[in-house]
């Protein structure tokens, strides 16, 4: 007699049949489009040579599966499985696995170990595996295997990735794969992260809405609670106390290796004051202007004080002013800076970075004569060494570039001849440790690249071409500004009273101007600041010093920020770039997986 189940055995999964049948009832209802993809069942006869030419004898769940539905026609619409593609057909099976086979003889040698047959997965592809979906771009690169090899394993299901080892995954079985399919079709159930949708009849897979972390740690409003950290007091060598008796003598351990020389970015301003260029750069918060030298300055630009943001000096040098920055991310190799720095008047940038150094002459918000001024230098690597028997080893504690210091000085004594500005190495020094007028930037917003600037075609599998064809300007424009409120809301941007203001101007039929220096771009710019702030938190701790204190952000507060960044230049770009190419960026930014039905309620409203 057979003992009934007992309440902690989970229930058996469906039958093949049964999954089948549901699957194939949702897709009639929902997306007949894709239902109609589905293949008819394979024949006895097609399975039977199938197994004799692979040599493999079919495991009775994917025999099962393909007397319901040979696979599905390849073709736009098909039926997919989340990310692991449409299920294969007979003919596939055999061609895929043919294929794998065939690259697994070449990486043989690879695992060709004594116990390499303990285990199912110590090997690239067994010959008892088959391919049984097309995997996310449709070809055997990757996807859903079965094995079929005799053992513990006998009917699970794994994942190939090309060029990747073999993993199996939660499901069990054929079966369960199936039921699962089922599962999230009827209850809308995400798989790997995404969830199955209904759209103009076609099955479609979205990544599921995502939770926002509604109020995130704010790096830079910590920063502004803290004090500065002071300067590092200055600590008096101690007199050696001389010898009772007896003679004595004194050892000394010296570092060998030179400190690497003091090399800050450069920007000279012709007639800007000191006031003037921290104002251009980006310094936005008077409270942070004060005099630093350049130690101090580095001190605190590294500290949570700054919160991730560069902190920038500025003096003068005869009549022109000068701006140096020599810790944070660097700002003064930043085109859209430069072109702040040059409004009016002519800049002379001279910048070092690794191997690399810049002699950049702007004039008027532009590059001075295209360009022809300026001067880079690249310098070749040399602290990596070929040793006679031909290895390569590095050497530790030295510089990498020592040509770079040398052409930074070099390019530093052309600035007289060439522009009249009389500073040279000890002036470099002498403004290095004097106390100047600094503050911390808040970043400008970054051009928006050019190669963003053509409109896609298609978005998330969406055609949006098509609809911008079919749909007048006004009614798209409408919509777009929809989105934008509902992107708004998805992210927390709605919470800054600039971005509501802004739509509704849009809604009343205005062009709200994207002003430089505005409320609005403040606001995106902070919003930049803060993802940067936090974006350490996406790094492991052991990365992080062991005396360091605790970062006080989070992942979830990163991801918050970003979102809300990503969110404002969406927003920024519906202002400023032509609307199907706005477009784009706000349909990528959606958050909610009902998206494409949002979008479809907002094309609708007149």
């Amino acid at each position: 007699m057979t003992s009934p189940p007992s309440a902690a055995d989970p229930p058996p999964s469906p039958t093949v049949e049964d999954s089948w049948a549901r699957i194939d009832a949702w897709l009639s209802e929902h997306a007949p489009v894709s239902r109609a993809l589905l293949r008819p069942p394979a024949s006895p006869g097609e399975i039977a040579d199938a197994e004799q030419r692979l040599g493999v004898a079919f495991h009775p769940e994917l025999v099962a599966s393909l007397r319901c539905h040979d696979g599905v026609e390849l073709s736009e619409g098909a039926p997919v499985f989340a990310l692991d593609g449409p299920f294969a057909g007979v003919a596939d099976i055999v061609t895929n696995a043919l294929f794998l086979r065939s690259v697994g003889e070449d990486v043989e040698d690879l695992y060709d170990d004594e116990d390499a047959d303990d285990h199912e997965l110590n090997a690239y592809w067994r010959h008892e595996w088959l391919l049984i979906t097309h995997g996310v771009v449709w070809d055997a690169q990757d996807g859903l295997f079965l094995t079929c090899r005799a053992g513990d394993d006998y009917g699970r299901i794994g994942h190939y990735f090309n060029e990747d080892a073999a993993s199996f995954t939660d499901w069990a079985s054929l079966r369960a794969v199936l039921s699962a399919f089922a599962d999230a079709l009827e209850r809308r159930l995400p798989i790997s992260g995404r969830v199955p949708l209904a759209f103009d009849g076609t099955l479609v897979w979205e990544e599921a809405t995502p939770t926002v972390k509604a109020d995130p740690a704010s790096l830079l409003g910590l920063g502004a609670r803290m004090p500065e950290p002071e300067p590092e007091p200055v600590r008096p060598q101690p007199e050696p106390e001389p010898p009772k008796s007896g003679m004595y003598a004194t050892l000394t351990l010296v570092d060998p290796r030179e400190p690497e020389p003091r090399r800050p970015d450069l920007v000279f301003a012709e007639g800007v004051t000191a006031e003037e260029l921290l104002s251009r750069v980006g310094v936005v918060q008077r409270e942070t202007i004060r005099v630093r030298s350049h130690a101090q300055a580095e001190r605190s630009a590294a500290s949570l004080w700054a919160a991730s943001r560069p902190l920038v000096r500025a003096g003068r040098c005869g009549d022109w002013g000068l701006l140096m920055q020599g810790a944070g991310t660097q700002q003064l190799t930043r085109p859209e800076v430069l072109r702040r720095l040059a409004r009016d008047t002519r800049i002379v940038a001279l910048t070092k970075q690794g191997p690399e150094v810049r002699l950049t002459v702007y004039a008027d918000g532009v590059p001075y004569a295209q360009g022809a001024q300026d001067r880079l230098v690249s310098s070749p690597r040399t602290d990596y060494v070929r040793l006679p028997d031909g290895t390569h080893v590095q050497s530790i504690g030295v510089d990498p570039w020592p040509g770079s210091i040398a052409a930074y000085a070099d390019l530093l004594a052309t600035l007289r001849g060439g522009f009249g500005i009389d500073f040279d190495l000890d002036a470099l020094e002498h403004a290095l440790d004097e106390s100047l007028p600094s503050g911390l930037v808040l970043p400008v917003l970054e051009d928006i690249p050019e190669w963003s600037l053509r409109p896609p075609t298609h978005i998330r599998h969406f055609d949006l071409g098509a609809l911008v064809e079919r749909t007048p300007a006004p009614r798209l424009r409408a919509a777009m500004a929809a989105q934008l409120r509902r992107l708004a809301a998805e992210t927390g941007l709605d919470t800054f009273p600039e971005v509501p203001r802004t739509l509704d101007a849009v809604d009343l039929g205005e062009t709200p101007e994207f002003v430089e220096d505005g409320a609005l771009d403040l606001r995106m710019r902070t919003l930049q600041a803060e993802a940067a702030a936090a974006r350490p938190a996406l790094e492991p701790s052991w990365r992080r010093d062991r005396d360091a204190p605790e970062f006080p952000a989070t992942r979830d507060d990163f991801h918050a920020w970003q979102l809300r960044a990503d969110a404002a230049d969406a927003l920024r770009r519906f202002l400023q770039l032509p609307l199907p190419v706005a477009a784009a960026t706000i349909v990528h930014h959606r958050l909610s997986d009902d998206w494409r039905g949002e979008l479809a309620e907002d094309l609708a409203v007149r």
